[in-house]
Parts: structure tokens; C-alpha cells; sequence
């Protein structure tokens, strides 16, 4: 019923009738274990800590930390200054330019990572995202890349690029994955594309990436509610089942666009939809015809799908300012950004029975916007697996919905569910809150 998570890490790409898979990773622990096939028994509780870190450089002073080699830093943005190598892709050549950004100390071994960026890129122009790390062994890695990347797709087809399972580590769509072992430091290079010959010039005012260690949980101690009881934000509803058969070449049509429907209705709610004028290409028959749009912005050519992460948020960043892929410890988190305003994308997962009002019975992974909480501290949400907007709006028991949405376990040769995983969407009215200890926004 929408982007699903794959069960599979680089085995195989279980794809269901009408829907598209996510892979993730298994952990370290039991990597030789899901990779075998075999189903491991996840405890009943979050007992061992929950590692999340963000980092992001954004700032002229932070970019100018970088090194650069064919880019500058100007009013906040890196750029091509003049570009040093040359390059052909889809038999076009292209001028590029590198920012590669210092070595970052990771706390605790980390076994996966999620880039996040925001750039502009006019037709003519893409940039690309690539890792590397040092494992606790003390061990390089070799770069991998998570994908090039351009708002349209007139001129470049945005993709990710596959496994890459040379060495240390491998890439699952939009997700670095330690092999073997965690990683102790990273670092990103972005290079930044345009066509030979001119001079237009991609502008990258964000980049940075969420770094995660994660117990294996299928079922979680549910967390006191917080500062948020009781508040509701007036978010936009939009159903992607009203889209079941439009546009299949994007991942499959409406009932595969649980991802792009809820940034839709998060931009939305910031009223930072596109103008009508930028979907004139869309049917004009089709209600909510922004949701198709958005779909193919966030659509990733390499993956076939619409449920790219990064992709989702490089997408929203240009529409309200600022977006990027993190994970949350437990709702108290995802309390403090509503408290402040901020709606929060979740991806969650779950079997029958298990989530009781959901319009859907199971899903390996279904993206719903997290819009509030009642006074008892319930989980209010926008579904867009409802059939129609007038049954987006729901209201999920509290530990239901944290272990649909924070399990992860070794399961069939991968790994099931999300580990809490998020994207957070925000204007430059609706600052973060104060992290006062915390590591992951």
C-alpha cells in the first residue's frame, strides 16, 4: 500500500504487487544472522541505549571549514567557483566542483547513516552526495555515493546509486550500513555539476547527516507523555489512496506515495505548496493534483520509488527553507517539535492488530504526519492511507504507535522496521527547539 520496507540487505529487493521497498540494514550483532535468513527474537523492551547524532554545516563560517577544490562559500551557499575536474554523465559533460568536510568524531560506534541537504539547482546543473568512515577497527573506508541529486528532471533524472559493496561498508538506497563492525568518524564530500560550456552554478546552503547505533526492539517501554498533551496543529489532509492508478512510472501510483503525500501536507501546512502553474502537466480530473507533483519531485529514477529520505527533504528544503532526515529516542522528542510548531513525518511499521484504527491493516513501512496528541498523551496523526481526506485524520494509542514506529530487528535475511526515523520540515518562522542535551536535531 505504499513504499515498504525491504526485508532484504543487499540479498535481494522483495518488491509486493503495487507497492516498492526501502532496504535497511541489518546491525552489527546479528548481521551474520538476518543475512542467513534467520528470524531473530527481538526483546521486549528498549533496554540498551538509543545512539542518534546530527551534524550539519550551514553557516558560512561552517562551510568555509571544508575543503574546497573548484567551489567557493558566497552569502552562506557553497558554489562552483571554477570548477577542477570534468566529467560525463548520461553522455553530457559537465564541469565540477568538491566541498569535502572535515573529519567528524563519533561518540559511539555508529552502524548507519542518512545524509540530508538543501541545495537549488537550475536546469543544467545537480549535485552529488558521497561518505566515507573510519571503522572502530581504524580502518578507511572507500567513498560511496548516495546519489546525485537535482530539484527538476528535465535535464538530469535524480537517482541514487545502489549497494556499492566494495569494502567496509554498503549503501541500502539512501542509507549508509556498516558491514562489519560501527564506525567511529565519518566524513562528506558534495560535488557540485554543470553543464560544460556555462556558467550556472548549483548553490548548497545545508548539508549534513544523521548517524544512528540502535538496539534491536520489536517492542518498546512506552514513554510518559510530555510537554505536548493536549495540542493539535492545524495541519493540511491530503489521501494518497484517491491516487491509486495515476501516474504509475512514479513509483507506482497513489497507493505507493505515503512518503510524498505526507511532505505534501507538511509543506502545506507551512503554505509552501508550488503554484499551480509549476503542475499544469499534472490531469486536470484529479483532486489534489499537488500530491501527483510532489511525487514526481521526490521520485528517485535509480530506486523507482518515491520514498528516498534525503530525497523527500532536499525536495521540502527548497519549498519552506529547511528539512532533514533524523531519528527519535521516543515521542518525547517529536512532543517538543509540535509544542514548537513543528509537524514530524514518521515512517512506521507494523502487523495486523497491531496499530488499532490504522485504515490499513500492516505495513512493512508507511510514512503518516505526527500532528499532535490528545490529553492523555495518544498520538494524533494525518494517515494518507485513508481513502479520503475525511478519514486522514486519526488518533493512535500512544505504545502502539511507538513500537510500530522506534522497533527494529533482524528479520528474513534484513532488518524490520524504522528505528524511530523521521523527517523534520520547518519554516524560518518555526525555529528547532533547544536541544538541551540532545544530539539528534
Amino acid at each position: 500500500m505504499c513504499d515498504s520496507w525491504a526485508y532484504s540487505a543487499l540479498v535481494s529487493r522483495l518488491i509486493p504487487s503495487q507497492a516498492l521497498t526501502r532496504r535497511l540494514t541489518p546491525a552489527v550483532t546479528a548481521a551474520a544472522l538476518a543475512l542467513s535468513g534467520a528470524v531473530v527474537a527481538p526483546t521486549e523492551a528498549a533496554v540498551a541505549p538509543r545512539h542518534i547524532s546530527y551534524r550539519q554545516w550551514d553557516t558560512t563560517t561552517q562551510l568555509r571549514t571544508g575543503t574546497m577544490s573548484g567551489t567557493t562559500v558566497v552569502n552562506g551557499r557553497l558554489v562552483l567557483g571554477r570548477p577542477s575536474q570534468r566529467t560525463t554523465v548520461a553522455g553530457r559533460s559537465y564541469a565540477v566542483g568538491t566541498w569535502t568536510s572535515p573529519w567528524v568524531e563519533s561518540s559511539f560506534p555508529f552502524t548507519e547513516l542518512v545524509p540530508s541537504w538543501a541545495s537549488t539547482t537550475p536546469e543544467g546543473t545537480l549535485i552529488q552526495v558521497m561518505v566515507r568512515g573510519v571503522s572502530v577497527g581504524g580502518r578507511r573506508s572507500s567513498w560511496d555515493s548516495l546519489g546525485r541529486w537535482a530539484l527538476g528532471d528535465g535535464s538530469f533524472k535524480r537517482t541514487s546509486h545502489g549497494p556499492q559493496t566494495d569494502d567496509l561498508a554498503h549503501v541500502a538506497t539512501d542509507t549508509w550500513e556498516a558491514s562489519v563492525g560501527g564506525f567511529r568518524s565519518w566524513q562528506l564530500r558534495v560535488s557540485l555539476f554543470r553543464r560544460a560550456g556555462t556558467s550556472l552554478t548549483p548553490r548548497v546552503g545545508t548539508i549534513g547527516a544523521m548517524t544512528s547505533e540502535l538496539p534491536h526492539v520489536e517492542r518498546v517501554v512506552t514513554s510518559k507523555p510530555g510537554v505536548a498533551r493536549g495540542m493539535v496543529l492545524s495541519v493540511p489532509r491530503y489521501s494518497q489512496m484517491i491516487h491509486t492508478g495515476e501516474y504509475p512510472k512514479y513509483g507506482g501510483g497513489g497507493e505507493a506515495w505515503c512518503s510524498p503525500t505526507s511532505t505534501a501536507m507538511v509543506l502545506a501546512y507551512y503554505k509552501g505548496l508550488p503554484a499551480r502553474s509549476a503542475y499544469t502537466w499534472v490531469n486536470r480530473s484529479y483532486t489534489d493534483r499537488v500530491v501527483d507533483h510532489v511525487a514526481r519531485m521526490t521520485y528517485d529514477y535509480g530506486y523507482d520509488g518515491t520514498g528516498n529520505w534525503p530525497f523527500n527533504t532536499a525536495y521540502a528544503a527548497r519549498r519552506t527553507g529547511h528539512a532533514f532526515v533524523t531519528r527519535f529516542r521516543s515521542l518525547r522528542g517529536v512532543e517538543r517539535f509540535i509544542r514548537a510548531g513543528i509537524p514530524v513525518v514518521t515512517s512506521i511499521t507494523f502487523k495486523s492488530g497491531q496499530l488499532s484504527g490504522a485504515p490499513i491493516s500492516a505495513s512493512n513501512g508507511h510514512l503518516v504526519v505526527v500532528v499532535g496528541f490528545t490529553a492523555a498523551g495518544n498520538v494524533v496523526v494525518n494517515d494518507p492511507a485513508a481513502k479520503s481526506r475525511s478519514g486522514v485524520h486519526r488518533i493512535y494509542s500512544r505504545g502502539q504507535f511507538e513500537n510500530a514506529w522506534l522497533q527494529r530487528y533482524p528479520y528474513r535475511g534484513g532488518m524490520r522496521g524504522s528505528g524511530g526515523l523521521a523527517y523534520i520540515i520547518r519554516d524560518n518562522a518555526h525555529p528547532l527547539p533547544a536541544r538541551t542535551g540532545n544530539t539528534n536535531w
